[in-house]
């Protein structure tokens, strides 16, 4: 909605030049910049794109102030206490949360699209046995397009959707594949009287030799880390998605970049990186170290970081990780871990971290990626995994993000454009009269 103008003035002389105000239903407004080079021949510069919005989008809203998350304007406390994750699936796709008929019609597709082509596991066996799972998991996402090239038109809306509950169906038997391989057991295939985090649990955690039963404790928290990981606005890996797919490449090509750029520790690895932080402090003596470590974080000459503290976005206590705390409490009590070395570890450091003025005041709180890291170990995630059972639930909002972006009216191809800092032009000098 434009209600309003601003007006840029310019102190060499040249003309000022007004821009429209657009206000969006919540949030900042934005200043309409996009005629900027045609009538002034200049640029905006904004490293990390800080200050730019990039896209008109309805599906998510952060307050970072408030420590607020919506999706679709429904707050994240609610979605993960009274929704499961195909439901929270349904509201980001489709735009609301699905009636009965329309939840059992989910639930339906994406079971019947859990396989994947036999011939997949063929591909994984080119993988050395210790590759990085987000290495293996680039690469079969991105090869989904060579199994199922009827869906691959991103112009098409009916393929689009097909290729999105292939997607979300076929994310969690990729995921334990890639985990089965890496241990040398058989693959499990998945069953269609499971619901969606109970049938990969099972996938990852079962073997032939014998049935395997979720716990429903577990089941409800690995869902919970699905619906807080589905989707969180136009962060890198989302930015990437969208910038992919405007190229018009296929979506399974557009959610293999997004999963690329998910592996960088500073986003989707920050939960890995939490659990080698918690590791490296019990090898240096475990909670009767805990101190020296934090004085070596509050050192400004020391490299030592505090991971899965903290935020960029929220400059608040972090919505997700209230609600993954509690579930991480449920999971250890359940599990009996509450005195095992490393969780008690891992707790007191987030006591401590609460408590310290040092921390308080830089608002350094928890984050959700400190809490997901210690359930996943609880449940039996291995470390190196995290990162992809983050891809599995995030493979959702980059799809719903795709599809918005390409029905948009005013989609474009992604060009960011530069400030050129480099030579000036110059002539070739033949080679013998180089000096």
């Amino acid at each position: 909605m434009t209600d309003q103008t601003t007006t840029l003035d310019f102190s060499d002389g040249s003309p000022a030049v007004t821009f429209p105000i657009l206000t969006g239903t919540v949030g900042p407004e934005v200043i309409d910049i996009r005629a900027l080079y045609g009538k002034t021949g200049r640029f905006t510069y904004d490293p990390g794109f800080l200050s730019t919005a990039s896209c008109n989008s309805k599906i998510t809203f952060i307050d970072g102030d408030k420590g607020e998350l919506l999706y679709r304007g429904y707050p994240i406390e609610e979605l993960a206490t009274r929704c499961d994750f195909l439901e929270v699936c349904h509201l980001l796709l489709y735009g609301d949360l699905p009636t009965p008929a329309q939840n059992a019609d989910l639930q339906s597709r994406v079971i019947k699209h859990s396989m994947v082509n036999e011939q997949m596991q063929f591909f994984l066996r080119g993988f050395r046995r210790d590759a990085h799972p987000m290495a293996v998991m680039t690469g079969l996402v991105g090869a989904l397009s060579a199994f199922y090239p009827d869906s691959i038109n991103l112009h098409d809306a009916h393929q689009r959707d097909i290729s999105a509950i292939r997607l979300i169906a076929k994310m969690p038997t990729l995921v334990a594949m890639a985990y089965k391989y890496s241990v040398g057991q058989p693959y499990m295939y998945p069953r269609n009287d499971q619901g969606y985090a109970a049938n990969f649990m099972r996938m990852m955690f079962a073997t032939p030799c014998e049935d395997y039963k979720p716990n429903e404790v577990l089941v409800r928290a690995m869902d919970r880390i699905f619906i807080l990981h589905a989707d969180h606005e136009q962060n890198a890996s989302t930015s990437t998605v969208r910038m992919c797919a405007s190229s018009g490449t296929n979506p399974f090509a557009a959610i293999a970049a997004g999963v690329a750029c998910l592996w960088g520790p500073a986003h989707g690895g920050a939960n890995e990186a939490c659990l080698n932080m918690l590791y490296d402090i019990e090898r240096e003596g475990g909670i009767a170290k805990i101190g020296e470590f934090i004085a070596r974080v509050k050192d400004k000459n020391s490299t030592v970081k505090l991971m899965g503290f903290g935020h960029r976005v929220y400059k608040n206590y972090d919505p997700r990780a209230k609600l993954m705390r509690e579930t991480c409490h449920e999971v250890l009590s359940e599990l009996g871990l509450h005195d095992d070395p490393l969780f008690k570890l891992a707790m007191a450091l987030e006591k401590i971290a609460v408590e310290d003025d040092y921390f308080v005041s830089r608002k350094l709180y928890p984050n959700v990626d400190y809490y997901s890291g210690i359930v996943q170990k609880a449940i039996g995630i291995p470390v190196s995994l995290f990162t992809a059972v983050f891809a599995l639930a995030r493979t959702v909002g980059w799809i719903a993000q795709l599809n918005e972006m390409i029905t948009d009216p005013e989609y474009r191809i992604g060009r960011p454009r530069q400030l050129y800092s480099g030579a000036a032009r110059r002539s070739v000098i033949p080679l013998a009269q180089r000096a």
